[in-house]
């Protein structure tokens, strides 16, 4: 297998944008007419329902250099903007190891979409070969998202939001069905457990990636797809199968998507064989010896 800094070296696909870059007012104005049911409204309900954004919050927000990211920043900006609530916002980026047209895609955009981003450098796909060369991806992610976390931290900032949307929800729900034989899925909040007073959330997880992709497309922006070539070629084989499923099951159920991200919200413990809470495994047998104890006493 080459090294991670070798394949890193050497680039990776761009989204390519079916028209020139518009003026920045144009892309800033799309988001809150064009794309205002896909984009707009779906990102304020996720923050209203699972409470994402308080007054007071200093927020953290993960640009990579993709599609989701880039918007995600300026739905932030939008929020802002509009007053929705009494918060500040602090844009950071880190450099794994990129190739340099990917660094320069990412600081291009950043620059002309006015997001303020603080890039670090971390060298994680050095760090990575050289202690899980045979499998780096999982090691990577949890690196990647322990810099981020601290450099959030360092910065004062109480919340790091990424860019996760419903479609990385479904299709990771589907991933643990599938492979893990476990049900379980990404979640819109979540307090860390190794950076005290920090949470994690994802405001993007109800709108749909192609509705992402519209948005940068016709904007014309052209964003970053993947980072590092392992895991565009790797990692996500089986998380594209799970896309191809999902798009299959669209042909039959329109709504499909829909369904699997609520089931996780609809989740009926009478009818579930066993579940977990903090480690800790129950059955349904054990509910059944309660109920009859409670019945002879």
């Amino acid at each position: 297998m080459e090294p991670i800094e070798k394949l890193a070296g050497s680039g990776c696909d761009v989204l390519i944008p079916l028209s020139d870059r518009k003026p920045l007012q144009e892309i800033e104005r799309s988001i809150i007419k064009t794309y205002r049911k896909n984009l707009w409204a779906k990102f304020n309900k996720a923050v209203r329902d699972f409470k994402l954004v308080e007054e007071g919050d200093k927020i953290a927000v993960a640009i990579s250099g993709g599609k989701d990211s880039l918007l995600m920043a300026k739905l932030f900006q939008e929020m802002q903007k509009h007053g929705v609530s009494n918060f500040e916002l602090e844009f950071i980026a880190m450099d794994p190891g990129f190739h340099e047209t990917n660094r320069d895609l990412l600081l291009s955009n950043c620059e002309y979409l006015n997001i303020p981003v603080k890039l670090f450098e971390s060298k994680i796909f050095d760090i990575v070969d050289h202690i899980a060369a045979d499998y780096p991806c999982y090691m990577c992610a949890r690196m990647r998202r322990g810099a981020l976390y601290s450099k959030a931290q360092e910065l004062g900032c109480n919340k790091l939001a990424l860019g996760h949307h419903l479609d990385d929800f479904i299709e990771t729900t589907l991933l643990n069905m599938f492979y893990t034989g476990s049900f379980k899925t990404m979640l819109p909040k979540l307090t860390s457990k190794n950076f005290d007073n920090m949470e994690l959330i994802r405001p993007m997880c109800y709108i749909n990636e192609n509705d992402i992709i519209k948005f940068a497309s016709n904007n014309g922006i052209a964003c970053m797809n993947c980072g590092c070539v392992v895991a565009a070629k790797k990692t996500s084989s089986k998380r594209r199968e799970m896309k191809e499923l999902v798009k299959e099951l669209k042909k039959i159920n329109p709504e499909v998507d829909q369904s699997i991200f609520n089931a996780a919200r609809n989740v009926n413990i009478d009818c579930i064989l066993g579940w977990q809470i903090n480690g800790q495994k129950y059955s349904f047998l054990d509910e059944e010896v309660k109920i009859r104890q409670n019945s002879t006493s």
